[in-house]
């Protein structure tokens, strides 16, 4: 069928001689999907405006509905690794916490570091004029370990390990790899994306603690420098200021984030279909929509928690 119609473009007659009833009954069939293929979507009003939002919405309600099959079966499968750890494959949840955890904290270490550096040094220009640099300690700590140290490493672990996890799980795809496990019996929720969701809740909240640690590290080189303050009294300005309820605040986030992180990526990577270009469209997709979701989740803490108090 791609050779006659190739030839057809190129304006060359094509016919078949010889060929019995049931041949071309069946060609004829080929040729009529091959039309409806290639015709694309039949448009009789010129692509206005409100078609285009009519499809746009189609589309995100049909990923909706994947998500939220995708995330359904995700619980069912971390209810199912509560009831039953053994059936776990603890062995790949060590290799994943240690590619997302331990190699990640570096540049989690770096970045957190200047935040807190970055934090501390705006705040003391505005506030050592009044006298109230002493203060710049506690508005450190609160800030970190509250809001910036949960989302900065959120997205961090998005883009460096959210993107790994959909790459990999999309060259499966690619390869048939999947395929085979879910022929030989294997549940691909289980075998594959389970132990990369583990992992993730495992390592987002103690690389999350690792950051604020480097955060208020950062500002204390701040207050050592730029304030006059001795490490001991920026240190105590700062443990004054963080409540217990502050550093279960961020873990919770941390908790929430991963999820959402692992199961957005894993979900992306199974949708690939089709050649290796569908694994970065759908790498840059559970990026993107990771950062998105962990944005509105945050936005969701924050107003939950301002009405709970």
């Amino acid at each position: 069928m791609q050779m006659e119609t190739d030839l057809k473009q190129r304006a060359i007659a094509v016919d078949f001689l010889h060929a019995s009833g049931d041949i071309e009954a069946m060609f004829a069939l080929l040729r009529e999907q091959s039309a409806r293929t290639h015709a694309g979507p039949v448009r009789t009003d010129g692509g206005n405006l409100l078609v285009r939002v009519g499809d746009a919405g189609v589309r995100a309600h049909q990923e909706f509905v994947l998500l939220m099959t995708f995330f359904g079966e995700m619980i069912a499968a971390l209810a199912d690794a509560c009831r039953h750890p053994r059936s776990v494959r603890w062995g790949d949840v060590l290799v994943s916490v240690q590619r997302a955890g331990l190699e990640g904290l570096p540049i989690v270490g770096l970045i957190s570091f200047l935040l807190g550096l970055i934090i501390a040094f705006m705040s003391s220009l505005q506030l050592k004029p009044l006298g109230a640099g002493v203060y710049v300690a506690a508005l450190v700590g609160i800030s970190v370990v509250k809001e910036l140290g949960p989302i900065m490493t959120a997205i961090v672990v998005a883009g460096r390990s959210g993107s790994a996890f959909a790459a990999e799980i999309g060259t499966m795809k690619v390869n048939e790899e999947v395929d085979a496990l879910v022929i030989m019996g294997f549940d691909p929720m289980k075998f594959i994306a389970l132990p990369k969701i583990l992992a993730a809740v495992i390592v987002l909240p103690l690389l999350t603690l690792y950051a604020d640690l480097f955060a208020i590290l950062g500002g204390l080189v701040v207050g050592v420098l730029g304030l006059d303050m001795t490490a001991q009294t920026y240190i105590h300005q700062t443990l004054q200021g963080i409540r217990v309820t502050d550093i279960s605040t961020g873990l919770l986030k941390a908790v929430v984030f991963a999820v959402l992180i692992a199961g957005i990526s894993c979900q992306r990577g199974f949708l690939v279909t089709g050649a290796a270009e569908a694994v970065g469209r759908q790498t840059t997709s559970a990026v993107v929509s990771s950062l998105f979701l962990v944005i509105i989740a945050d936005s969701a803490f924050a107003i939950a928690l301002h009405y709970i108090r």
